[in-house]
């Protein structure tokens, strides 16, 4: 029996779901995807009936009638854009008056802005506004209709060229472009320790002194007044770069001064010269009174700068030439050569910008200029030199500036005032072509190539403009 049971317990079980099998009747079925969307509706119904209604945007609009307005959807959606607010973090800012163009405007100002036509100007006024004359601030009022410091509209191209002469002199300093590294310094020093007493040192230092502080009155004077009131092109590049040759003469002082003072307090002492040395100060104080004065004209601020750049640094070069006569300095003096080349050449355009000019002061305001400065010139040197120097004194130094500012008031179309004789021999032939050996690395005289020859050649192509159609030349370096 042990050996059937799980036999005889499959056969009474396969007999039993048979017997079922035979009386038992299959179930109906009913498919769900018939009754889905009556319950689906039943659901919705249901919810509807239970909660309240949802409130719809609505826009009302008030009219003599009580009709009601229909909803739309469009209606809806503006509604909703009208009740919102578009406060971002910069509409909450405090603005200032210049950004009030991006605040938002109020109802008012919007209904104001929106019934207000366009107020136009009459065609009279408009023709009146173009025919005015534009001048720089401080300009006077006899001065509106010069040329040179009317509002030029053609002033940010630079061709076709109005101005050839003022051009030649901007090509002239382009050609003699030098930079402070150029400069060798080294033989200086053992001079300077053991071929220069305490008196020459003296003198010399205190003119670095001045030159180190003046080149940058100077350029105070061309940014701040100049560069902005003269108008045509061909100045503006002039004294462009002069801005740049300034900055590098002041550079070669502050150098220069930094080689030979090697005592801190000194060097101090120098550095400050407007601050600590009263001659030099006046100086500064006289040109700087040129640059703030409101009530001078632009004619007598040029002869005045004229006169900055042609007496206050004369007597100053004179000193340092004088030291190349003695074969002394050689790194100084070469300096001193190049910058007196370019400060002749800035007083000179001066005078040639007054030759320009239509309404010039008459000579006597000229004359009394030029005496001006030339005083204050003199009490620098009489300071600078207090004991005579072999072949160099105060005195002698007087008579200079006189001899040079006559020659200043005679290219300023003045007579002679001191009637002086030039008292230095080594200064006849300064503004002659300088002379060196073959061994001297550069002479002071030097030119850029090709910079000058360019444009000589193409004052020679402008005479034949009408031959080659006016077509612009290079020389042969292009």
């Amino acid at each position: 029996n042990s050996a059937f049971p799980e036999s005889l317990y499959q056969y009474q079980t396969s007999s039993s779901l048979s017997t079922r099998r035979q009386h038992h009747k299959p179930r109906q079925t009913y498919d769900l995807n018939y009754f889905f969307p009556s319950l689906l509706f039943l659901l919705f119904h249901s919810i509807a009936l239970i909660l309240p209604p949802l409130p719809l945007f609505t826009h009302t609009h008030t009219h003599t009638s009580a009709m009601s307005v229909e909803v739309t959807p469009s209606k809806q959606a503006a509604a909703a854009l009208d009740s919102l607010k578009m406060e971002s973090p910069v509409k909450k800012l405090n603005f200032n008056p210049a950004d009030k163009e991006n605040q938002p405007l109020t109802s008012d100002v919007a209904t104001a802005t929106e019934k207000t036509d366009v107020q136009t100007k009459p065609t009279q006024e408009v023709a009146k506004n173009e025919n005015k004359i534009v001048i720089a601030p401080g300009i006077k009022e006899h001065e509106k209709d010069e040329p040179l410091l009317q509002e030029n509209g053609q002033r940010f191209v630079l061709f076709p060229i109005k101005y050839h002469e003022i051009w030649q002199m901007y090509k002239k300093a382009e050609a003699s472009f030098w930079t402070a590294e150029e400069i060798d310094l080294s033989k200086d020093l053992h001079d300077w320790n053991n071929k220069i007493n305490d008196d020459e040192k003296y003198f010399i230092s205190h003119i670095l002194a001045f030159f180190a502080a003046s080149d940058g009155i100077v350029n105070e004077n061309l940014v701040e007044r100049f560069s902005g009131e003269v108008q045509i092109p061909e100045a503006r590049c002039f004294y462009g770069f002069q801005i740049m040759m300034e900055n590098i003469h002041s550079e070669t002082y502050s150098l220069l001064i930094d080689t030979y003072i090697k005592e801190p307090a000194q060097r101090t002492y120098l550095f400050n010269a407007i601050d600590t040395i009263p001659a030099i100060r006046k100086k500064a104080d006289w040109a700087l009174k040129w640059i703030s004065d409101e009530s001078s004209s632009f004619a007598q601020r040029l002869v005045a700068f004229a006169a900055v750049e042609g007496i206050f640094f004369s007597g100053a070069f004179a000193s340092i030439f004088w030291l190349k006569k003695r074969g002394l300095m050689p790194g100084l003096t070469f300096s001193n050569e190049l910058i007196s080349r370019d400060e002749g050449l800035h007083t000179d355009f001066a005078c040639l910008l007054y030759s320009h000019l239509k309404h010039r002061p008459n000579k006597q305001v000229i004359e009394d200029i030029i005496v001006d400065a030339v005083k204050i010139e003199q009490e620098f040197l009489t300071e600078a030199l207090p004991c005579a120097l072999l072949g160099m004194n105060s005195n002698l130094m007087k008579q200079y500036i006189e001899f040079v500012a006559d020659r200043l008031l005679v290219a300023l179309g003045n007579d002679k005032v001191y009637k002086s004789s030039n008292p230095f021999d080594f200064m006849e032939n300064i503004s002659l072509g300088g002379k060196t050996n073959f061994f001297e690395k550069r002479v002071a005289d030097y030119q850029k190539a090709g910079v000058l020859n360019s444009t000589k050649k193409a004052q020679e192509d402008t005479k034949v403009e009408g031959e080659n159609g006016g077509d612009f030349a290079f020389d042969e370096d292009f």
